[in-house]
């Protein structure tokens, strides 16, 4: 497999501005003008170091040439986790870590990295990583999050990775999944852990998200039992209203009504 940091002469961590920069001098060097003497290996050599600058200055396309050179690399006996490991004060570094300690199955060490780089700042980890890296990074941290019952944290990651993908799809089809598991942690993780206030709010949330009809039919079923528990029936009854216009199928609805005190079953045509 061709290196095509090295083709630049740069290190694997370079800044796309270093890649310009190493990519013009380079050229400069080896333009068949400047050995008129060796057009042939010229041309070649420059036809390499344009192919590693179309790689490298494109971010989508750089992040699939990285994984395929560190799976390379691994093979030919390159400890690329310690190469890492090594690099303690590269913030970029630590981010490539922590994404690979997460696929490696070192989650101790992968958790406890991300929380010295990003320090509280949610943010940081994706201001190192590609946009497809860090989303893919931000699934692994969550997962890793909710089975350590983390749910806030692993709710933050699940959240923003909808926004994401609405802005710019890249996980598709594999979207469904990441909203299933954001209505699975709220509804029946956190929302019995948390105040009614906050609960309401987070309801509220999801709904303005737009996901399918079902799902916002849920969150209102969700809101009126929040609502019925506070004894706000009225307020309760309207959003159990606003569910079952977007599913007449709305299961929990009887017992639901029963709990708010409302005698005659609700028009839900």
């Amino acid at each position: 497999m061709v290196n095509y940091y090295e083709i630049l002469g740069i290190a694997q961590d370079s800044t796309a501005q270093e890649i310009k920069k190493s990519f013009r001098k380079r050229a400069k060097e080896i333009h068949p003008d400047v050995r008129p003497d060796d057009d042939r290996r010229s041309e070649e050599e420059m036809r390499l170091l344009l192919a590693a600058y179309e790689v490298l200055s494109d971010i989508e396309k750089r992040g699939e040439y990285d994984r395929s050179l560190h799976s390379f690399l691994r093979v030919r006996g390159f400890d690329y986790r310690e190469f890492l490991r090594r690099r303690a004060d590269d913030p970029l570094s630590q981010s490539k870590l922590i994404f690979h300690d997460l696929l490696a199955n070192h989650q101790d060490e992968a958790i406890a990295l991300y929380e010295r780089l990003t320090g509280g700042e949610r943010d940081a980890l994706e201001r190192y990583l590609s946009r497809e890296d860090y989303m893919d990074c931000a699934f692994l941290l969550a997962e890793v999050f909710e089975t350590r019952h983390r749910y806030a944290e692993a709710y933050s990651l699940y959240r923003q990775l909808c926004f994401l993908e609405e802005d710019k799809p890249y996980f598709h089809h594999f979207i469904d999944e990441v909203i299933d598991r954001l209505r699975t942690l709220l509804c029946f993780k956190m929302l019995p852990e948390l105040e009614a206030p906050d609960a309401i709010s987070r309801l509220k949330e999801l709904i303005r998200m737009s996901f399918s009809r079902k799902d916002n039919a849920f969150f209102y079923k969700k809101l009126a039992e929040v609502y019925a528990g506070l004894g706000q029936q009225e307020t309760a009854l309207q959003y159990l209203q606003k569910g079952l216009q977007l599913d007449r199928k709305l299961s929990g609805v009887k017992k639901l009504m029963e709990r708010i005190g409302c005698p005659v079953y609700l028009d839900n045509s």
